[in-house]
């Protein structure tokens, strides 16, 4: 796909990963819708650096675990811009609990942020673009996905889950839309950690050392520019889900 001129919706695209994703794309040309939650500010400061960039964007708020308001995005981001062609699944949510330790409560925030959410943005990306025109899906996952941890155990199954969803939506979308997913590893620091925590990692990861949002957009980059990939997942993780 030529990215240039294209329209993306970057889903927690105001923040963390999803925010370099955003801005790499900007780089490309591409339009942006950058979805937010809570981070009003972070995504109007992201919408002025993307515009900085060249580009055009604007910010769409939703809670994704509200089923009423995922739809929506879509149909915004298409009524603002007219059309969408490429969705990036990067918003979750990231909670610690073993298999005694693990709420309803809990499984049920993750399960439907980390995967319902995905699911049913697929779905209505899937319905705006039609059968004719070329367009992507690119799932933002984790290493977690291929090697469960069982201090975070439902959240490792969301994203297990959503390397099945990715598969599966290759298949029912083909031959236009094309999805794929990205797997990360030690990229940032996770919320009330710090870069010192990340890089005490390093010694536990083949590559010896952690990563960097920029190499997430690269892979992203990579995918959105393939026009015969389909169904698969890059591991940006150093080998640490080895």
């Amino acid at each position: 796909m030529e990215l240039d001129g294209q329209v993306a919706v970057v889903t927690g695209g105001a923040v963390r990963v999803g925010k370099a994703l955003a801005l790499a794309l900007a780089r490309e040309g591409v339009r942006l819708v950058v979805h937010y939650h809570s981070s009003t500010n972070p995504a109007q400061e992201t919408v002025a650096q993307i515009k900085a960039l060249g580009s055009d964007a604007v910010t769409i708020q939703a809670n994704l675990s509200q089923s009423d308001q995922v739809s929506p995005v879509i149909e915004r981001a298409v009524a603002y811009f007219g059309r969408v062609d490429i969705l990036v699944n990067s918003a979750a949510i990231f909670e610690r609990g073993d298999l005694a330790r693990t709420t309803e409560a809990s499984w049920d925030r993750q399960f439907a942020i980390n995967l319902k959410a995905p699911f049913f943005l697929s779905q209505a990306f899937a319905l705006s673009v039609g059968k004719d025109r070329p367009a992507h899906i690119v799932n933002i996952a984790d290493w977690r996905a291929v090697r469960p941890d069982a201090d975070h155990l439902a959240y490792s199954l969301t994203k297990a889950a959503l390397l099945a969803m990715t598969q599966g939506l290759a298949l029912a979308l083909a031959p236009n839309v094309q999805v794929n997913a990205v797997a990360l590893g030690a990229i940032l620091p996770p919320p009330g950690k710090d870069q010192a925590y990340l890089e005490g990692l390093a010694q536990a990861i083949p590559a010896r050392r952690v990563g960097s949002p920029a190499e997430a957009a690269r892979a992203l980059i990579f995918l959105l520019k393939s026009d015969f990939v389909t169904g698969e997942v890059i591991f940006v993780t150093g080998g640490e889900h080895l």
